[in-house]
């Protein structure tokens, strides 16, 4: 008898990871990124610390040398950015265009179609706009580009917060240029580094996961609207809240670097929540095509 919807794809929890990493990413033009922040922490409950970026500023090419060169660590990963574009909503990433139907295929169709310097995509997104993009009024109705991916919609429908399209690439919230960024990392990470929930969680070494550092701060008591953490203050409160100790004193107290601390608290605190590997809106064709959020359950 033909199945009617492919099952969910289960994942076991993993136990091995000692090491939780968070990534606030950039899809900004250029070299140098102040947007990026990358913080690590270890089991227990000493606080997140960052990573210093070579040359003081991180790149994104950095921070896949970062990866690859510890990718033999027992290191759960996590990036606030999107990890594909839609697919089951429409049947194509991109309608008309291209003929990709796994996320794999996709990424590398972005890497080969954007030429920008640092793993950057704007190009890619600047010369579809109006077509799959919306930049602004010029390209039509915006109502008409805003398509989600499934973990999208559930997360809306938990009352995380409001996410936003990878094609609406317009506004300080839009995430569609550092996660066009995000996928030509990840097409260079393919067949080194574990991805979930493409791959199944690796019984050794590394997994990258997609997360919402708003999902984080809804975890650590902080209110809808007020998650931004901008004090040694209020960051301390929230890392408790996480059941973490106090963090060393940052050189700024900015939401990239806030943002990427409390995260990593956060995959600390929540790797065992057997729910959050075997999401219940998460079925087979969704991990091969989209992709999910750790953290939505």
């Amino acid at each position: 008898m033909r199945r009617r919807r492919s099952e969910p794809r289960l994942a076991r929890v993993p136990d091995h990871f000692t090491r939780f990493a968070a990534i606030d990413w950039s899809g900004a033009k250029g070299r140098r990124h102040k947007g990026i922040a990358l913080a690590v922490c270890e089991r227990g409950d000493a606080a997140p610390v960052l990573v210093e970026p070579p040359e003081g500023v991180w790149s994104r090419t950095g921070v896949l040398d970062w990866l690859l060169a510890h990718r033999a660590e027992p290191m759960l990963v996590g990036f606030d950015m999107s990890f594909c574009a839609p697919f089951v909503e429409r049947g194509s990433y991109l309608p008309g265009e291209s003929v990709a139907t796994e996320a794999r295929a996709f990424w590398a169709y972005v890497d080969a179609e954007s030429p920008d310097e640092d793993l950057g995509a704007a190009s890619f997104l600047d010369s579809r706009r109006g077509t799959h993009f919306y930049l602004g009024a010029a390209d039509g109705t915006k109502a008409d580009f805003l398509h989600f991916r499934r973990a999208e919609a559930a997360h809306n429908a938990m009352g995380f917060g409001k996410t936003t399209t990878v094609y609406d690439a317009i506004g300080a919230a839009q995430v569609a240029k550092a996660s066009f960024a995000g996928m030509r990392l990840l097409h260079r990470l393919d067949g080194r580094v574990a991805v979930w929930p493409f791959d199944p969680p690796p019984p050794e070494g590394m997994l990258i996961v997609e997360l919402y550092t708003a999902i984080a701060a809804r975890a650590a008591g902080l209110r809808k609207g007020r998650s931004k953490l901008r004090t040694a203050a209020a960051l301390d409160e929230a890392l408790a809240a996480l059941g973490s100790q106090r963090h060393a004193p940052l050189a700024r107290y900015d939401d990239h670097a806030t943002d990427a601390v409390l995260a990593a608290a956060w995959l600390r605190r929540v790797i065992g929540r057997p729910e959050l590997w075997s999401p219940s809106g998460l079925t087979a064709e969704i991990a091969r095509t989209e992709g999910w959020t750790f953290g939505v359950p």
